[in-house]
């Protein structure tokens, strides 16, 4: 009787991980982590004052944490802006996006460093703006 006691405290201490474990959603794709699910669009151009202003979005990335797009804006060859269109809810994710903002600002390019700690959303925004890119041409 007295060894029951200790067994059963562990026992429930030992389930509440499993009782709080939440499966990352089901992407449908069990062959690679990240697949382009939509193409990036078409790019849309306004001008104003001579400098000509495009907004590309990029392909959707599917990722295992969750659906990753970007959108870039362009001030003639610069890239002035770019905004996550969609992004994991992920504490990680909400704390990489600005960094990745800031590097692609000041590459001008989709050749970034990985946030670390966000690895799998860092390959997903890095893809997702590489064809934001490419669409703009």
């Amino acid at each position: 009787m007295k060894r029951a006691i200790p067994v059963l405290v562990l026992s429930v201490a030992g389930l509440i991980p499993l009782w709080r474990y939440e499966p990352s959603p089901d992407t449908g794709s069990s062959s690679s982590a990240s697949q382009a699910a939509a193409p990036a669009s078409t790019p849309s151009v306004s001008s104003s004052g001579g400098t000509t202003t495009t907004v590309v979005s990029g392909s959707t990335i599917d990722t295992e944490k969750g659906p990753v797009q970007v959108e870039v804006t362009f001030s003639g060859d610069r890239i002035a802006s770019v905004r996550m269109v969609r992004q994991p809810n992920h504490p990680q994710t909400t704390a990489a996006v600005p960094k990745l903002i800031e590097e692609t600002l000041q590459a001008q390019s989709a050749d970034i460093d990985t946030v670390s700690g966000a690895t799998i959303t860092s390959d997903g925004y890095k893809e997702s703006l590489q064809a934001a890119i490419d669409a703009r041409g």
